[in-house]
């Protein structure tokens, strides 16, 4: 279920100074440096400043290690009592793999803590703010909102829908068109746009296809020519099992698991499918039909992000079911004609219309991406 922030939190406290906005901006900057690392936990930063200058900083690394706070607090020492604390996000209150921060802000005498956001988790979701000013720390809250909130999408999704952030990904001709035929596998992208595209990979924690790309392209799905601390997984829907079990992607099991959705029905009664599978190395999964409830059950497993990145029946199934947060086009140059299968299927969708549109050059390509809901 989604979590509801107070209304406090909605709106950002007035009368931030310029000193505020540049301090919070570094605690941005530094939360980007967990952007590979943390999960399943936020990306947060932390700065410390006494009359504006920066007595101590952090970042969170990784989960189950000290938050960012900490990190600050003790790299601020004694100078922490009666300095002021810029967190990306609300400082937690309670006991999780690590102590409760606020209790830590407490002891070191912080008088005022200025934060991006409310954090929605239910274990936290304002008592962090609450306690804080029980013991007259002064609390502001709502300055770097939006950019602390694109900063965590996967979180925030994962903890108020139940569901992974998820990204469609495709590469389209100019004419809007992700193959020159149905079955045809089609080189359409530069190299330039395939390595952002797997940039892109290694910040997520799940790459997901439909049967029909593995039986066509027969992919390795993994994060190739960047840095990639944790596991990928490889996500494949598949109702009917046809993923062969000496697909590519069965060899590449040291670089994260490969999970295939199916159905009760095939994982239950289809023994000998399933077995192959099973021993090839798959884990299936087996969720009622349609993409959310695969989804969901994938979140179960911890994972908060996903990467849909073809083929056509699987990008439209989660685009009528509303499941698709952000949009990634890698747009070529090159018509492929009215023979081609057409992104969507063919459905209404305009680039224009996403929140936060960015466009970029790469190499020959354009790479147009932006949100369908948000951020939120």
């Amino acid at each position: 279920m989604a979590a509801t922030p107070s209304p406090e939190s909605r709106v950002p406290s007035p009368g931030f100074s310029a000193t505020d906005h540049a301090l919070m901006a570094r605690a941005l900057r530094l939360a980007e440096r967990g952007l590979f690392t943390t999960q399943p936990n936020p990306r947060v930063g932390c700065v410390i400043a006494r009359d504006g200058e920066v007595i101590g900083e952090g970042w969170h690394e990784r989960a189950g290690e000290p938050h960012a706070e900490v990190h600050a607090l003790d790299e601020a020492g004694e100078l922490a009592r009666g300095a002021t604390m810029y967190c990306t996000l609300e400082p937690c209150a309670h006991t999780g793999r690590t102590p409760p921060c606020v209790d830590r802000i407490i002891a070191a005498g912080i008088t005022r803590v200025v934060a991006a956001m409310e954090d929605p988790f239910p274990l936290v979701r304002g008592r962090g703010f609450q306690k804080l000013r029980e013991h007259g720390v002064a609390v502001d809250v709502g300055v770097g909102r939006d950019a602390a909130l694109e900063l965590n999408q996967p979180f925030l999704t994962i903890v108020r829908e139940g569901r992974p952030f998820v990204i469609l990904k495709a590469a389209t001709s100019l004419d809007g068109r992700i193959a020159a035929a149905p079955g045809r596998r089609t080189a359409i992208t530069s190299s330039a746009a395939l390595r952002h595209a797997h940039y892109t990979r290694a910040q997520v924690d799940a790459i997901a296809v439909g049967s029909g790309t593995i039986l066509v392209d027969d992919p390795l799905l993994t994060a190739r020519e960047v840095y990639r601390e944790r596991p990928l997984a490889r996500v494949v829907f598949d109702r009917r099992l046809r993923t062969p079990p000496d697909a590519r992607l069965f060899g590449t099991l040291e670089a994260g698991p490969v999970i295939i959705v199916t159905s009760p029905e095939a994982a239950q009664m289809d023994g000998l499918r399933a077995g192959a599978l099973r021993r090839a190395g798959a884990t299936l999964l087996a969720a009622p039909s349609g993409v959310m409830p695969g989804l969901r059950a994938l979140a179960d497993m911890d994972i908060q992000s996903v990467v849909l990145e073809g083929g056509a029946a699987l990008h439209a199934a989660a685009w009528d079911e509303g499941t698709i947060d952000f949009v990634q086009l890698y747009v070529a140059p090159e018509p492929i004609g009215p023979a081609g299968v057409p992104l969507l299927g063919g459905r209404p969708f305009s680039s224009a219309a996403l929140r936060r549109r960015r466009v970029d050059l790469l190499g020959p390509d354009v790479l147009i991406e932006g949100y369908v809901h948000g951020p939120h």
